[in-house]
């Protein structure tokens, strides 16, 4: 499985995410490392459809359930929207779903 953990250093929330993500996957059985990838440029952010940092994919697709119809790209710290309110990071649930998908279709 491939996870990566997008950021940027002026947003300090994937710090905050990392022990998180890493407590979740020892959870679930999962020894794959964590790819920190960090996005530099307004281009790259372009590029890599970063929507804010952090951003966390798995196997390619991020763990927010409407991030593939987002659009607004760019050097920012990333809000998640969630029926758990408003944080700096997914939530947890988001993460485990994303998780079980990649786990079904391999």
């Amino acid at each position: 499985m491939k996870i990566e953990l997008l950021y940027f250093d002026g947003c300090p929330s994937y710090q905050a995410l990392r022990p998180k993500l890493e407590a979740l996957l020892a959870r679930e059985g999962i020894e794959d490392e964590i790819e920190l990838r960090q996005v530099e440029t307004s281009e790259a952010a372009e590029d890599e459809r970063f929507l804010g940092s952090p951003t966390l994919r798995i196997d390619g697709e991020d763990v927010d359930p409407g991030a593939a119809a987002r659009s607004d790209f760019g050097m920012k710290c990333r809000l998640y929207r969630s029926a758990e309110g408003t944080a700096g990071v997914p939530p947890e649930d988001w993460i485990a779903e994303a998780i079980q998908r990649r786990k079904r279709q391999t």
